[in-house]
């Protein structure tokens, strides 16, 4: 036995013996502080190309790609860190696509970056890497001292054809697109193409400290943002990550838009299905230990245009349930957001409104949740509650405006996430 603990001690001197699952206390982790959903390209479909030379058109990216072309991506960060990594994806690829050269900096002004912030990216030690079909290729770490709810710029030069590429198309941040050439590392863009969307940029992580985690908002187009003002993070995400890093309390507290339009809970539409999409757009998110899932209103819309479709509240409360123990069985908390009003919509019937009523009442009561954040409440007009207040409503009586993205986020109790409050009781209507 005295033999044996000699051993043990002279290896761990040496530094010899490691400690397999050890984890320091005080440790830090990466915690994602920008992600994105991704989807094929909608024009990736059979259709005639549009007017103007191929990759010089905003409107042949999506359908044709890029080739000897630099696209600049601007990311909107939620938590801040003194190193980052970042995620690039091919999700919807049918070959592989190659990467040229990678850049990050922190972003000034347009597609400007700030001076002395460009770093040059790496895979495996390599300037470039080629990603697979359904492929996430991760860089290797840089150091880059980036601010809570700044603005960096990710720069992606393809040295060949991509094809049509995966894709968030509601980006809300102006993209700029160079007419050709390897500029990742330039300081601007000029004459540059530009759309707002993303391009096979999936995420960005940083080294957090330990008690640092991340909040997923799944969701359709008003997690998504839509109908807000683009280059001002307006969606609720948006503004719930300001609130959080403004508050002494919550300032570690990372937030993931994972929002696309027209997503729906059960079935496929615009994009897979909330429950398909599950394990790719939550559970492989760096740090996340909270969820909030807005969405369900498309699945009771699309009933009235497709009566096939149609949904119950059982339907919606089973695949909410379903998110849930899926959830808890990876140690995630669960918020349930009720279900915002969408009477006038182009959509909008009454057997759906009765749907949505009987979803939010569970939502609110059937304790199935960690906590509930009551959307409706905040954004109904008190004269007519199965409508958006008129101060709310951009005109579409579906998605908020600014104000009412900010109505959304300021509902959002914030020491839900601190643990210093009990779950919510049942909302009175």
């Amino acid at each position: 036995m005295k033999w044996r603990i000699a051993l043990l001690l002279v290896l761990v001197q040496a530094g010899l013996l490691v400690l397999v699952g050890a984890q320091p206390a005080g440790q830090e982790h990466w915690v994602a502080t920008w992600t994105t959903a991704q989807l094929m390209a909608r024009s990736a479909q059979p259709q005639a190309p549009p007017a103007g030379a191929p990759g010089t058109n905003p409107q042949s990216v999506a359908a044709r790609g890029f080739s000897n072309q630099t696209v600049r991506m601007i990311a909107r960060t939620s938590i801040g860190g003194r190193r980052l990594r970042v995620k690039l994806a091919n999700a919807f690829g049918s070959a592989p696509v190659a990467v040229g050269a990678a850049h990050i900096a922190l972003r000034g002004k347009g597609p400007e970056i700030v001076p002395g912030s460009d770093r040059a990216l790496s895979f495996n030690g390599k300037p470039a890497c080629t990603i697979g079909p359904g492929m996430v290729i991760l860089s290797d770490p840089v150091d880059l001292n980036v601010p809570p709810t700044s603005d960096v710029a990710v720069s992606l030069y393809f040295p060949g054809e991509t094809g049509p590429p995966t894709t968030h198309a509601t980006g809300l941040h102006t993209t700029y697109i160079s007419k050709e050439a390897d500029v990742t590392g330039q300081a601007s863009i000029s004459d540059a193409i530009t759309t707002q969307s993303y391009y096979f940029l999936a995420g960005i992580d940083v080294l957090a400290p330990a008690e640092a985690s991340l909040i997923v908002a799944l969701g359709d187009s008003i997690t998504d943002g839509a109908r807000s003002t683009p280059d001002t993070d307006h969606s609720w995400p948006a503004l719930l990550a300001a609130r959080l890093a403004a508050n002494k309390g919550t300032v570690n507290f990372a937030v993931a838009n994972m929002g696309i339009g027209g997503n729906r809970v059960l079935r496929d539409v615009t994009g897979a299905s909330a429950l398909a999409r599950f394990d790719r757009d939550v559970l492989s998110q760096s740090g996340v230990k909270w969820l909030i899932v807005l969405e369900g209103i498309n699945d009771i819309g699309r009933g009235a245009t497709v009566p096939a479709e149609a949904v119950t509240a059982e339907d919606l409360i089973f695949g909410y349930k379903q998110i849930i123990e899926r959830a808890h069985t990876h140690g995630i908390k669960v918020i349930g957001a009720t279900l915002t009003p969408y009477e006038g919509a182009s959509y909008s019937r009454e057997e759906g409104e009765a749907v949505r009523q009987a979803v939010n009442t569970w939502i609110r009561s059937s304790g199935a949740y960690d906590a509930v954040v009551d959307f409706e409440a905040a954004t109904r007009d008190p004269q007519n509650p199965k409508r958006f207040r008129p101060d709310l409503d951009p005109g579409d009586h579906l998605h908020p405006n600014d104000a009412g993205y900010q109505a959304m986020a300021d509902a959002i109790d914030l020491s839900i996430f601190t643990g210093k409050r009990a779950a919510p009781a049942p909302a009175k209507r």
